[in-house]
């Protein structure tokens, strides 16, 4: 029950990331150090960012299959690897960079629990 209620937690979450950066694409900015040139570059972080946070988020709520949290989970996983990885060959262990980083693998790892 508890681990359910995490990952709806979890998929709500990635919405919400995904609505903000839809929203407000200019304000993810500081905390990402993605820097939108024009319309193309705004457009850019409302699709990715948006939109595809968005999708990954909601189809494990609206499926409600475990085998779609597992999704949502191993995509964390891995985005938190190459994190991992590049924060130091690109030389970016940074506040942000550790932030989210511990985000993802939190949610990486409540989302492959099996129900």
């Amino acid at each position: 029950m508890i681990v359910q209620v995490l990952q709806i937690i979890a998929a709500v979450a990635t919405i919400l990331t995904g609505l903000f950066s839809l929203l407000k694409p200019e304000a993810i900015t500081s905390f990402t150090g993605l820097r939108p040139e024009g319309g193309r570059g705004i457009t850019e972080i409302r699709a990715v960012l948006g939109g595809f946070f968005i999708a990954l988020g909601a189809v494990p709520l609206i499926v409600n299959s475990p085998v779609a949290y597992l999704m949502l989970g191993v995509a964390y996983l891995v985005v938190a690897l190459i994190r991992g990885i590049f924060m130091f060959v690109d030389k970016s262990v940074l506040q942000s960079n550790v932030i989210s980083l511990i985000v993802e693998i939190v949610f990486g790892i409540i989302l492959v629990i099996p129900l």
